[in-house]
């Protein structure tokens, strides 16, 4: 799993999206931009591809389904980093952890993420104390286990109903790229 992180130039960083088994990066290559303006973050590793840029661009051109693929993958993808985007402005705390912990799980296909707080608080834009007591809060209610450097998703049906609704939004928007026609 992957996050696309936005940095200010006094060095404050916030996850802007997240890209597992189902995207790629750096997203803008597939609309024939060369660079992003986020960094990739590379949180729980697993199996991908490795393709140099200028070669995929020779395979974009010689392929249109590969190129409706990432530009379909591109746009989906753009929901979901405005989708973050709100949702870091108006949700409180305990459902935005409650989100990503779930964006997680789906992505890596575990409920047992190798994550520390201070990770959590830069990816949700916020200090490591709130990380504390909003997982602290999920553990009280039997959500989650957490010890140093790991939280064990122990209720998934509670996480989802303690997460926003920019979950479900999200999962929706995924659910687009699932259904692409043949």
């Amino acid at each position: 799993m992957v996050s696309l992180v936005f940095t200010t130039q006094k060095g404050e960083s916030v996850e802007v999206g997240v890209v597992g088994k189902e995207g790629f990066t750096p997203i803008p290559v597939a609309a024939g931009v060369r660079r992003s303006p986020h960094r990739a973050v590379m949180q729980i590793g697993g199996e991908g591809f490795k393709i140099n840029v200028s070669e995929l661009a020779t395979a974009l051109q010689t392929s249109p389904a590969l190129q409706s693929t990432l530009n379909r993958y591109a746009a989906v993808h753009g929901m979901q980093v405005a989708q973050t985007a709100g949702c870091n402005r108006l949700h409180d705390i305990e459902q935005r952890l409650s989100r990503w912990l779930l964006l997680a799980q789906d992505r890596v296909g575990s409920g047992l993420l190798r994550i520390t707080h201070d990770f959590l608080a830069m990816m949700l834009g916020t200090d490591r104390p709130s990380v504390s007591l909003a997982a602290g809060g999920l553990q009280r209610k039997h959500i989650i286990e957490y010890t140093r450097g790991s939280v064990r998703i122990l209720n998934r049906k509670k996480l989802e109903g303690s997460a926003c609704e920019c979950y479900g939004i999200i999962q929706a928007f995924n659910g687009e790229l699932a259904s692409r026609p043949s």
